[in-house]
């Protein structure tokens, strides 16, 4: 049995990853630390300075962000902060916007000196948003995650200074616990009461997205393509479904999903494949709950040292996530899990992120087929093995590469990647 205080803090990681987000989380979060700013100076700011590390404005220069009309870039995620976001609501800041605001958004962008300077600090992850108005000031830095404030300052008043340390910017609480085998222990043992009402949101949330992207008309429409080319057989189902609510997300479609590692995107390709194969094969809610514990813990898991922004597409780790979750459905335990996981990867630990826009959707369809190869593999007795290209033996040690690849390895890639993007 897993012990009572490591079961604790793996319902506190569910906590603290599984939370609601209306939009991208790179322009939310902006929108959210822009409304915590303008919440501190008292009044809408008549000048705007914002500092964005490299890796933000990547996130969110391809991307709609929700009731503003259809505007993008961070210039629009600040100016809905500011104009009508809800500070309190953190990443659902812009979730109650009425319709009359969206042209005053529009009108502010258009009247408001709002300076955008890349960051020089070196953090992956930085926000600085600085408000002026009638002399009076207010600053609030974030930095390491969406929701993470380490400075708040109002004129020579300084409300909240927290120490941060890039180098251990990682190092949420309890992610070293987390090991494939203890996952699977979690998953197993846990008192699913504990938990249900987490799963049920996510469940409700990210369906109704994906129902959205099939029905209406979002982004590249990948979700559609893949159903009317491919058919309607669950291995298709599950890419599908996925894709259609990135393919409503990435193009500013104002729902809410639960998130994971900070991400919508994550958080959908996690777990919508791991819903469509539960209800394919009628199984239990009990087992049903349990898969998506597996499926969630895996995708946080790999996420741990990756980051939650770097080169390395997010969804390959959920992709493995999924199939993992899937895998379970099906009565795999470890052995098989941990086999579907490392073929998954071996697969699929190419793909690049190039920031958040519609082909993200095309992306989490290709890392849902790699999860479900992968997992396909192991129930055919085949496997990659230790010494194929990154791989080596064991799970664990194949995660770490991943996290290697993905933080060391990939980092000059970043950097061409945004300096494409900005040329």
């Amino acid at each position: 049995m897993l012990q009572k205080d490591i079961e604790e803090k793996y319902i506190c990681i569910l906590e603290d990853e599984l939370v609601p987000a209306m939009g991208c989380t790179e322009p939310i979060a902006i929108a959210y630390v822009a409304a915590l700013a303008r919440k501190t100076l008292g009044v809408i700011p008549d000048k705007v300075e914002l500092i964005i590390s490299s890796n933000i404005i990547k996130n969110v220069k391809s991307v709609v962000v929700p009731h503003t009309g259809g505007l993008k870039g961070i210039g629009a995620a600040a100016a809905a902060g500011i104009v009508a976001g809800d500070a309190d609501g953190i990443l659902e800041v812009l979730s109650n916007i009425e319709e009359d605001k969206i042209p005053v958004i529009s009108e502010y962008m258009k009247n408001t000196d709002i300076g955008i300077t890349p960051s020089d600090s070196g953090y992956i992850f930085e926000i600085i948003v600085k408000a002026e108005k009638d002399g009076h000031k207010a600053l609030i830095h974030a930095a390491g995650n969406h929701t993470n404030i380490i400075e708040m300052v109002k004129d020579e008043e300084v409300l909240l200074k927290k120490e941060y340390n890039e180098d251990i910017q990682f190092a949420k609480p309890y992610r070293d616990l987390l090991t494939v085998e203890r996952i699977i222990e979690f998953a197993d043992n846990v008192d699913i009461s504990k938990v249900k009402n987490l799963l049920d949101r996510q469940i409700a949330y990210n369906t109704a997205i994906a129902e959205e992207g099939l029905k209406g008309k979002w982004g590249a429409g990948i979700g559609k393509i893949l159903m009317d080319s491919y058919g309607d057989t669950v291995f298709n189902r599950a890419k599908a479904m996925a894709a259609a609510g990135a393919d409503a997300r990435m193009s500013g479609c104002e729902m809410p999903v639960i998130i994971n590692s900070g991400s919508g995107n994550q958080g959908m390709a996690t777990s919508l494949p791991v819903i469509v194969y539960a209800k394919e094969l009628k199984v239990e809610d009990d087992l049903f709950y349990r898969a998506l514990l597996v499926a969630n813990l895996v995708t946080i898991h790999m996420k741990t040292g990756i980051g939650c922004l770097s080169a390395y597409c997010g969804a390959t780790s959920a992709g493995c996530g999924a199939a993992a979750g899937i895998t379970y459905l099906y009565g795999g335990k470890l052995r098989e899990i941990a086999h579907t996981i490392v073929n998954a990867v071996a697969i699929n630990s190419g793909m690049i992120c190039d920031g958040a826009k519609p082909s993200c959707a095309a992306k989490i369809a290709s890392a849902i087929e790699a999860g479900l190869l992968g997992m396909q593999m192991q129930m055919h007795g085949s496997q990659f093995y230790g010494g194929d290209g990154i791989i080596v033996k064991g799970v664990e040690n194949t995660i770490a590469n991943i996290s290697r690849l993905a933080v060391m390895g990939m980092s000059q890639t970043d950097k061409e990647i945004i300096q494409i993007m900005v040329e």
